[in-house]
């Protein structure tokens, strides 16, 4: 879809440059595959891992994620009840690990579409 919105390319998990390429081959679903990432854009060739060990700067984004989740769960377990402190590690600890696909893969794609360094090139979309 030639113009697609950042937004909608961050959502859809494609490209920075081209917002058409897949940025994962595998489905978020397949657990055993889910971290695989194409190395180049399979549309307009960018090459993902801008420098060795770029996307350890994605860690930074997957904890916001889950200091967000910790206080969600956290909220929503104090406004439902007076529970004792292992029901909150136990509920904290069951969503980080149910969501943790989820986190890893957006994490790296919000990194590389802010911080990645490229912007949209309408040349490359078709």
């Amino acid at each position: 879809m030639p113009g697609r919105s950042r937004s909608a390319a961050i959502a859809a998990g494609k490209c920075p440059r081209c917002r058409q390429g897949e940025m994962f081959p595998y489905s978020l679903y397949n657990l055993t595959r889910f971290t695989v990432m194409h190395k180049f854009c399979p549309v307009c060739g960018l090459q993902y891992e801008r420098e060795p060990g770029f996307f350890f700067g994605a860690m930074y984004i997957s904890y916001a994620f889950s200091v967000a989740i910790f206080v969600a769960v956290g909220v929503a377990l104090s406004v439902l009840g007076d529970y004792p402190l292992y029901y909150y590690l136990i509920g904290v600890t069951i969503t980080i690990i149910l969501l943790f696909p989820i986190m890893f893969r957006y994490s790296r794609i919000l990194f590389l579409h802010f911080f990645g360094g490229v912007d949209f090139d309408a040349r490359y979309s078709n």
